[in-house]
């Protein structure tokens, strides 16, 4: 189900990129390109998520996103930003951001963090139960990294733990082969091999064999998609 974030980034390409690709993945956006203006729909707290640009004018992201945080504004916040040093990363999250990305990245990759801190969001004051990912008779617990399907166990290697695990947070999307290179192989090129095939195809035999329905699908010329037949 689509979530409403708020995205505040003055570059107009960046913007326009992020509002279309957001918008794919079925969330709801409203963009400003002020700090002021971002603080100041940010601190409702009506927004799910706040994409929060570090260079901005009116007011710096930092001292917008310091301003939320003594309001008591606990919204989940990822900071984008073109300085990359280790000082930069720890002064964005000292001051109060959830994670930061550096400038230019792939959009596979802020989904990924995306999604990440609107579970994060989900599951705060919940308990462990709140973690585990379902995808019809598919159960699986991230903190034992362990994976059942109708209750049966099934064994999976760290790699293919790490490749399910990817496709399940994204249920129902299509997931290309160059997101999966990113998130599960940290591979930034493709290096011209089966290796996603192989992979797919153990994992598939894996999770289907002895049962009647397929769960992890093959989009011809897309990628693959992990859903439960309706």
């Amino acid at each position: 189900m689509g979530r409403k974030i708020l995205l505040v980034e003055d570059d107009r390409e960046t913007a326009v990129y992020l509002v279309r690709g957001l918008a794919e993945e079925g969330h709801s956006v409203e963009h400003v390109g002020d700090g002021r203006d971002g603080l100041f729909l940010a601190s409702d707290g009506s927004f799910d998520l706040v994409i929060l640009d570090r260079m901005l004018p009116g007011m710096d992201g930092l001292a917008a996103l310091r301003a939320m945080r003594a309001a008591g504004v606990s919204t989940p916040v990822l900071i984008l930003s073109a300085l990359a040093s280790v000082g930069d990363r720890i002064e964005g999250l000292e001051s109060g951001s959830d994670d930061y990305l550096v400038k230019p990245f792939s959009f596979g990759e802020l989904l990924a963090r995306v999604n990440a801190l609107l579970r994060r969001g989900e599951g705060r004051g919940g308990g462990a139960a709140d973690l585990r990912i379902a995808v019809g008779d598919l159960e699986i617990d991230p903190l034992a990294r362990s994976v059942k399907r109708a209750g049966r166990k099934i064994d999976l290697k760290p790699r293919e733990y790490r490749l399910l695990e990817y496709l399940a947070r994204n249920e129902g999307r299509v997931v290309t082969r160059t997101m999966l290179l990113e998130q599960v192989w940290d591979y930034h090129f493709d290096p011209g091999t089966n290796v996603i095939d192989v992979h797919v195809s153990r994992l598939r035999r894996k999770l289907e064999e002895g049962f009647e329905r397929p769960i992890l699908h093959t989009v011809r010329g897309a990628g693959y998609k992990l859903e439960a037949a309706a």
